[in-house]
C-alpha cells in the first residue's frame, strides 16, 4: 500500500473536517498549562477514529498508531497551547476569548497531527499490514513558556522507544506550498537575564562618595553586548539586547538599587553552555571599576533545534515527493523552540512551512493579525505522512 497516496487521498476526503478542526481549535484557545479542552476535544476525535490517546498528567497527550513489531517508532510532535495575544485579523471563526489567540500557528501545527493520526488509524483498519513499525503523535502542552513543555513531557516517557522526532512550525514568511529545511540549527538558544545592582547612594552634586548605581546599569547596557562581540565567534549570531532598565526616581539623587533585562540568544549550543559558566565573571569584569554588588537571574530557556543531518535528508525526500519545487533553505530563526529538548534526546528534524497567501503583505508570528492560509494543513499532513511512508520504505 502506497501510504503517501492514502494519505494524500485521505486529505481530500476529509478537507471539510480537518477545516472544521482547525477553526474549532482557533476559536477555543488556551494558554500554556490550561489546554484542558483542547486536550478533551482531540482525545474525542482519535477516539472517535478509533484510536487510544494517553493523556499526561495535566494537559496534552500522546497517541500511538500501529505496532513497533521491535523496530520502534518514528514520532511527530505539535505543540497546542496560545498566546496572550488580542486577534486583530476578524476571522468568521476569530478567537472567543479576550486577549487570547493562536498567533503563533499552533492551531496548524495541532490540525496536522491530528490528521495524521487519524489518517494513518484509518490506513492500518483498512490494511492491516501498511506500518512495519510505530508511529506516535505528541501532542504537547505549554511551547510558549520557559522552559518549555516539552522537557514535562519527555519526564512523562513519551519518547520511550522512539528513534526519531519530526515537527514543522508555521511560517508566513514563504508561500504556502513551500518547505524550509536546514541541516543543524534552525532556531537560536534563548535565555531571560536580569542583573540587580546595588551601591551605596547620595547626591549627584558628589557622586565621588557614592557606587554609581545608574552609571553601572549604563556599562552594562553598552559594555557586555561589546565583550562578548570579542569574547564569542560572531559566526555564531550571539547577542544580547536589554529591553528594560529600572533605577531611581529623581533628578539630583543616586539610587541605591537598579536593575537590567534582557535576552540573550545565540545559534551555537557550544557558546549557550559556556556563556552559563561565564557570564557572571564578564559582568564582574565590566563592573569591577564601579565598586558596586550584583546579582545575576539567569533564566536559561531553551537550547538551539540541531536538526540532524540523517532526518533531515529524509525530510527532503518527502518534501520532494509533493512537489519538486517546495523545498527552500530556511534561514536560522534567532527565536527558541522547546523542540530542541527533544532532540538532545533522539535525532529529528523540523521544518518550516510556508503559509503566506501569496498575496498581500506578509505578517508575523506572535502579531494580533497572523491570518495563515489553511491550504497549509493539507501540505503539512501530506508532509508528514511522506515521512512515514519513506521510513516504510526503508523498513521494508
Amino acid at each position: 500500500m502506497d501510504i503517501a497516496s492514502f494519505v494524500a487521498e485521505w486529505i481530500e476526503h476529509h478537507h471539510d473536517e480537518v477545516l472544521g478542526w482547525r477553526r474549532h481549535i482557533h476559536r477555543n484557545p488556551e494558554l500554556s498549562h490550561k489546554e484542558y479542552a483542547t486536550t478533551d476535544f482531540l482525545c474525542q476525535v482519535l477516539e472517535e477514529y478509533g484510536l487510544h490517546p494517553h493523556r499526561f498528567p495535566e494537559t496534552g497527550l500522546y497517541v500511538d498508531v500501529g505496532e513497533d513489531h521491535g523496530k520502534g517508532r518514528i514520532a511527530f510532535r505539535a505543540d497546542i497551547d496560545a498566546l496572550p495575544i488580542q486577534e486583530l485579523t476578524g476571522a468568521e471563526f476569530a478567537s472567543q476569548i479576550d486577549g487570547v489567540s493562536h498567533s503563533c500557528g499552533h492551531d496548524i501545527h495541532t490540525t496536522i497531527a491530528l490528521g495524521l493520526a487519524c489518517s494513518l488509524g484509518q490506513l492500518i483498519s483498512a490494511y492491516p499490514g501498511a506500518l512495519s513499525f510505530g508511529v506516535r503523535v505528541i501532542f504537547q502542552p505549554a511551547e510558549e513558556v520557559m522552559t518549555g513543555g516539552a522537557v514535562d513531557v519527555i519526564e512523562w516517557g513519551a519518547l520511550e522507544g522512539v528513534s526519531a522526532l519530526y515537527a514543522v512550525h508555521a511560517e508566513p514568511k514563504l508561500k504556502v506550498g513551500q518547505i524550509g529545511i536546514r541541516t543543524g540549527a534552525i532556531t537560536s538558544a534563548s535565555d531571560v537575564i536580569e542583573i540587580a545592582v546595588s551601591g551605596s547612594g547620595g547626591h549627584t552634586s558628589r557622586p565621588h562618595l557614592t557606587s554609581d548605581v545608574v552609571y553601572a546599569l549604563g556599562k552594562l547596557v553598552t559594555e557586555l553586548p561589546a565583550v562578548l562581540s570579542r569574547r564569542v565567534d560572531p559566526r555564531t549570531g550571539t547577542v544580547v539586547v536589554f529591553g528594560a532598565i529600572h533605577a531611581g526616581f529623581a533628578p539630583n539623587a543616586i539610587p541605591e538599587q537598579g536593575s537590567v533585562m534582557g535576552t540573550l540568544r545565540t545559534a551555537d549550543i557550544s557558546v549557550w553552555r559556556w556563556l552559563r559558566r561565564e557570564l557572571s565573571g564578564i559582568v564582574g569584569e565590566i563592573l569591577a571599576p564601579t565598586g558596586v554588588d550584583y546579582a545575576i537571574t539567569h533564566d536559561q530557556g531553551v537550547p538551539p533545534v540541531l536538526n540532524d543531518e540523517v532526518a533531515t535528508a529524509l525530510l527532503a525526500e518527502a518534501v520532494t515527493g509533493i512537489d519538486p519545487q517546495a523545498a527552500v533553505q530556511a534561514p536560522q530563526s534567532s527565536g527558541g523552540e522547546d523542540f530542541s529538548w527533544y532532540l538532545e534526546h533522539v535525532p529529528g528534524s523540523m521544518a518550516r512551512l510556508g503559509c503566506w497567501s501569496g498575496t498581500g503583505e506578509m505578517q508575523d508570528l506572535h502579531q494580533g493579525n497572523f491570518h495563515p492560509d489553511e491550504r497549509s494543513l493539507a501540505v503539512g499532513i501530506r508532509l508528514f505522512g511522506g515521512i512515514v511512508a519513506r521510513y516504510e520504505e526503508q523498513a521494508r
